[in-house]
C-alpha cells in the first residue's frame, strides 16, 4: 500500500468507521440476518470495520494469516451470509473513496489514488471470498461424508429380520449407496424381511418413490421381503396424488406395525408371558 494512501485512511479512520457503520445498518433487514440480535450485528459490524482499517497497513501475505481470516471463518462458522462480506467490502470502498475526497485537496480527480484504494480493496475482496468459497466447500464436504456415514445400514433386529431406516433428503447418489448397503446387508444377515423406513424422510416425490420401488425389487431378486414402513398421513396424500403405484409390496404406518407383519411372515410373533 502507497504510504501516502495509507496515511490519509489512518488519519479519517473515525469519519470511514462512521460512515461504513452507518450504511452497513441499513442491511440489517435482510432476511439473512433477521435472526442476528441488534447488539450482535452492531458489535460484528464494528470490528469487521476495525479490522479492515488495519488492513491498510499489511501485505497481501500477511493479510493471509492475520485477523481478518479469523474474523470471516468466525462469521462463516456462525452461518453469515457472504452477501454481508461482499456488500460491506464495497461500502466500505465507497466510505473510504467519498470521506478521503471530501478531507484531502490533493486527492481529488486523482486516478492514481482512486486505482490505489480500487487494489487495496479488491485484494482484499478476493482474499475472503476465496476463504468463504474454501470453507463453505469443505463443510458442504464434511456434511456429505458425514450423510454418508449416517446413511442407510442394515440392521437384523430378528433373526431373519432387518431394518433400514432412512434419513434425510434421498438424491440419486444416495440412492445407489442404499441399493449396495442394502443387497449386501441382505445376503450378509440371510435376511428373510427387509422393512425399510421412511419416518425420517421429510419429502417423498416421484424420485424417492422410484428409488425406493428399485431397492424392493432388488430386494426381491435375491430371495428376500420387503415392507415400506413410516408412512405418514401426509406422505400417503402424496403418493396418492403423485399416481405412484407402491401396490407391489407391502406397506405399515409405523415401524412396530412392520415388525409385527414380519414375524408372520416368518411364521413367529411376539408373545407376553404369563407370571
Amino acid at each position: 500500500m502507497n504510504s501516502v494512501i495509507k496515511d490519509m485512511v489512518l488519519e479519517h479512520k473515525e469519519d470511514i468507521t462512521d460512515s461504513w457503520l452507518k450504511e452497513i445498518s441499513k442491511f440489517r433487514s435482510d432476511d439473512m440476518l433477521q435472526n442476528i440480535s441488534d447488539k450482535m450485528y452492531e458489535n460484528t459490524n464494528l470490528e469487521f470495520v476495525n479490522i479492515l482499517i488495519l488492513t491498510v497497513q499489511k501485505t497481501n501475505e500477511e493479510l493471509e494469516h492475520d485477523e481478518l481470516i479469523q474474523f470471516v471463518e468466525k462469521l462463516i462458522q456462525i452461518g453469515w451470509p457472504l452477501n454481508y462480506i461482499t456488500r460491506g467490502l464495497q461500502e466500505f470502498r465507497k466510505a473510504c473513496v467519498e470521506i478521503i475526497s471530501n478531507r484531502e485537496e490533493n486527492s481529488h480527480n486523482n486516478l492514481e489514488f482512486f486505482k490505489k484504494i480500487e487494489d487495496w480493496i479488491d485484494d482484499i475482496v478476493n482474499l475472503l471470498v476465496t476463504q468463504y468459497s474454501g470453507s463453505w466447500e469443505n463443510t458442504v464436504f464434511l456434511q456429505k461424508m458425514a450423510l454418508k456415514e449416517l446413511s442407510a445400514p442394515l440392521i437384523p433386529v430378528f433373526e431373519n429380520i432387518s431394518v433400514m431406516p432412512l434419513i434425510g433428503t434421498i438424491d440419486t447418489e444416495r440412492a445407489k449407496l442404499i441399493m449396495e448397503n442394502l443387497l449386501e446387508g441382505v445376503i450378509e444377515h440371510r435376511s428373510q424381511v427387509v422393512l425399510i423406513d421412511i419416518t425420517g424422510v421429510p419429502v417423498v416425490d416421484t424420485m424417492v418413490a422410484h428409488h425406493i420401488i428399485q431397492a424392493s425389487e432388488a430386494v426381491r431378486l435375491v430371495g428376500a421381503k420387503c415392507i415400506l414402513v413410516g408412512i405418514r398421513p401426509e406422505i400417503a396424500q402424496t403418493i396418492v396424488n403423485l399416481g405412484i403405484d407402491l401396490g407391489k409390496f407391502p406397506t405399515k404406518s409405523t415401524l412396530k406395525k412392520g415388525i409385527e407383519s414380519a414375524l408372520e411372515l416368518t411364521q413367529r410373533e411376539i408373545v407376553e408371558l404369563k407370571k
